[in-house]
């Protein structure tokens, strides 16, 4: 399988389908609505996390990596879905957290109990001086460390305290996980993500950061990554010839993710960053409320492109995950122009040089939830963000409204397949509310509506066009202070992207080769172009093609 010009679809498998009404979503619900995925044309299935979990952080503090949490279903609903994506030529795509496990773990109750061998699974340390054994914190608030029983140590934990820290320069830890991998490989699974994977080379005596450095640059993207990954892609996933893989880059860097996905040894397919996200973060704290910056955004989605491209690297590309708020209220005009930012931002993320990954209802138009109350909220990063803004002085309306803004549950909330009660998702009551699902939902986007056919146009032009998935690309018009540009090219045929981030027209010059170019796709269908220039409306895209003539572009 090849992933240039593959497409993936994101199932949060809690939120899409409940086939029991339970009120969670479970394998059996995405059996049911297969034919649906198929629909969209994509070419694998990521699913988060539905291994037996406490379920402290959704899934991502795991307990038993062979078996499936009963609130999802058995393992015969695995290998039945499996089965029944693979007949519609479908991949699946398993989300491995590898970096740390839940402390119910059986590996981690044996070193609480004192088996000196599952005690070298985790990084165990003395308290230095009656303080603990350095300064780092935790990414969800508070230090990275937490009494290990009543041994006197403490146990590493960069996440929740549920969530221990594997020490992956113990070889057996490196034997574990290929394991877990290699199990899942042999059941059909042909992808994997690899959560938080540039955490995994902590350099071992673990150093306090030094006084005005971010802590983070002590555990991440250290030299060992890339020897450890290439040591699992020997035993486990490398195996396959056409396995997919995309790791989770935590804070990276362009350099170290171009060694991680190059195409000529790297130890993954893609790599995912976040730097693109992080445009609507005043001051670089996620818990703020402010206008994201147009031109960082364009400089980090296109520095990455070209520099991905030049170093033969590949990137993963998204607006929307489980952990975002919804891109179309971030980046677009939700309660204005939905439609359009929708179709905007999936214009600009399809045609770009990568692999663009569909997170479920991104492909309706899905936004933000109308809460009202922080009590709506599940997630524990939403609450305990919440209290932080309290106790740093924010009033509760202030709090409230950054939440809003930024919370991980705002993508969790239940596909919304059809209006009425629970968004067509459970008879039962839903784990997580869905709140406007009367005007937005699979049942209106089927029936007229403009958003989903689009997706799929999208979709389908990655694997039409080669200029698309194995093109060149370059930023256009890059001074522009609303319009992002930027060209793709392969032989002799050329593709410009235009895309107008805000709610006013913007014009700009065509390149005078374009003035003849043909539109490949548009959320308008009749683009304002004349003598030379084009006008682009409210958050429209359009796309221009250049070919050599022959059939293949």
């Amino acid at each position: 399988m090849s992933f240039r010009d593959l497409s993936v679809y994101q199932i949060y498998p809690k939120s899409f389908r409940d086939s029991t009404g339970s009120g969670v979503g479970d394998l059996r619900g995405v059996i049911e609505k297969v034919d649906y995925i198929a629909s969209l044309g994509v070419g694998m299935v990521w699913f988060n996390p539905f291994f037996v979990s406490p379920q402290v952080d959704n899934g991502y503090d795991v307990a038993d990596y062979y078996a499936i949490d009963p609130a999802m279903g058995t393992m015969d609903d695995f290998t039945d879905l499996v089965a029944a994506l693979k007949q519609r030529g479908i991949g699946v795509m398993l989300d491995m957290v590898l970096n740390h496990t839940s402390t119910q773990h059986v590996w981690f109750q044996r070193a609480l109990a004192g088996d000196p061998a599952y005690q070298d699974f985790y990084y165990l340390r003395a308290g230095r001086d009656e303080r603990l054994p350095n300064n780092w914190t935790s990414k969800f608030g508070g230090p990275a460390w937490s009494p290990f029983g009543d041994t006197g140590l403490y146990y590493l934990h960069l996440f929740a305290p549920e969530q221990a820290d594997l020490n992956w320069h113990n070889p057996a830890v490196r034997r574990e996980m290929a394991a877990v991998v290699d199990f899942w490989r042999r059941l059909g699974v042909t992808g994997f993500r690899f959560d938080v994977i540039n955490l995994i080379g902590k350099p071992f005596d673990l150093p306090s950061a030094p006084a005005g450095v971010d802590d983070r640059a002590m555990y991440t993207d250290g030299n060992l990554v890339v020897p450890f990954l290439k040591e699992l892609q020997a035993a486990s996933y490398g195996l396959d010839a056409d396995a997919v893989t995309v790791g989770e880059m935590s804070s990276t860097t362009l350099e170290r993710c171009i060694e991680y996905s190059r195409a000529d040894g790297g130890p993954l397919s893609m790599v995912f960053n976040f730097h693109h996200l992080k445009v609507d973060y005043a001051g670089g704290q996620k818990w703020t409320k402010a206008p994201f910056d147009f031109a960082a955004l364009k400089g980090l989605l296109m520095g990455w492109a070209e520099g991905m491209a030049a170093g033969n690297g590949w990137n993963a590309l998204f607006w929307n995950n489980h952990d975002q708020p919804r891109a179309v209220d971030r980046f677009g005009d939700a309660a204005g122009h939905r439609e359009a930012s929708a179709t905007m931002l999936a214009t600009v993320i399809h045609l770009l040089r990568g692999t663009p990954y569909v997170y479920m209802g991104e492909e309706i138009g899905m936004t933000d939830p109308a809460y009202t109350s922080i009590d709506d909220y599940v997630d524990v990063e939403a609450r305990n963000a919440y209290g932080a803004l309290l106790a740093a002085g924010h009033d509760a309306a202030d709090a409230f409204a950054i939440v809003h803004a930024k919370a991980r549950d705002n993508a969790r909330t239940p596909m919304q397949w059809t209006p009425g009660p629970n968004a067509g998702f459970t008879t039962g009551t839903p784990w997580l509310a869905p709140t406007n699902q009367d005007t937005i939902s699979v049942a209106a986007e089927e029936h007229g509506g403009v958003i989903l056919p689009y997706y799929r146009r999208l979709i389908a032009l990655r694997k039409e066009f080669p200029v698309i998935a194995e093109g060149d690309v370059q930023a256009y018009a890059h001074d522009h202070d609303r319009v992002l540009g930027y060209t793709r090219s392969l032989g002799e045929n050329r593709l410009l992207v235009l895309a107008n981030f805000y709610g006013e027209d913007a014009t700009l010059d065509l390149p005078p080769e374009f003035a003849s170019a043909r539109v490949l796709i548009g959320n308008h269908p009749d683009p304002l172009i004349a003598e030379g220039r084009i006008t682009l409306r409210p958050y429209e895209a359009q796309s221009l093609l250049l070919t050599d003539g022959s059939k293949e572009i």
